[in-house]
């Protein structure tokens, strides 16, 4: 891992000093990630979270799994860094679930849990077509910015890189070093924390279809970068 750590250490601010953070995603390191555990968002979509959905397979790529521990309860699992990060170039390698009803995701966010209004930038696969991806942005709690690109590949079936450049003047987002979509409107400007999860949920069907109770269903990181200004 490549990191400037010198926020982390002095427990100075929450937006990292790095010039590139390099995270191969191979273990769990407390320093700089958190695992969501034993709660709800309530009603938006009523995720429940649980931190053993969150594991590392021997090749060394984080898994996410979205499990059902009852009948009829699910449980999914979310990723998320300790700092927070600010204009830059945000990189992953991924290979999200397939399945109707769910998302994988990559993403920036931050908001209410936060102390601050709700910016958040996306990259997120909907498991009912992994053949296409879907960016989207928030400013101040605003979004209706969805794109959905055409991918010319199943996004589950290998790893591929996707990213975005956030400037103060646009987002540009990237599928395997192609530009894909630029968004120069309203664009978010609070530093905010990586994430990835995994999720199904209520009142979501007519965007992700139908779930259908198929479990575990796994999405898998092999690495992400950050490249900051």
């Amino acid at each position: 891992m490549t990191l400037l750590l010198a926020g982390l250490l002095t427990g100075a601010p929450s937006v990292s000093a790095a010039t590139v953070f390099n995270e191969p995603l191979t273990y769990f390191n407390p320093a700089t990630w958190q695992k969501a555990d034993g709660y709800s968002n309530g009603s938006m979509f009523n995720c429940t979270w649980r931190a053993n959905n969150i594991s590392f397979t021997s090749g060394g790529q984080l898994r996410l799994a979205l499990t059902s521990p009852s009948n009829n309860k699910f449980d999914g699992a979310e990723y998320r860094s300790v700092n927070k990060y600010s204009y830059g170039k945000y990189e992953v390698s991924m290979k999200p679930a397939k399945n109707s009803g769910i998302v994988s995701s990559f993403f920036t966010y931050t908001g209410p849990s936060d102390g601050t209004p709700w910016d958040e930038i996306d990259i997120e696969f909907l498991g009912k077509d992994t053949t296409k991806v879907q960016f989207n942005y928030y400013t101040n709690g605003v979004g209706g910015h969805e794109k959905i690109v055409n991918l010319g590949f199943d996004a589950s079936q290998s790893y591929h890189t996707y990213a975005f450049d956030w400037q103060p003047g646009y987002i540009k987002w990237y599928v395997d070093g192609v530009l894909k979509h630029t968004a120069t409107s309203n664009i978010p400007s609070r530093a905010g924390k990586i994430m990835m999860n995994l999720w199904n949920g209520t009142g979501v069907d007519s965007w992700l279809g139908s779930y259908n109770g198929a479990n575990p269903l796994y999405a898998y990181y092999d690495w992400l970068k950050y490249t900051s200004n």
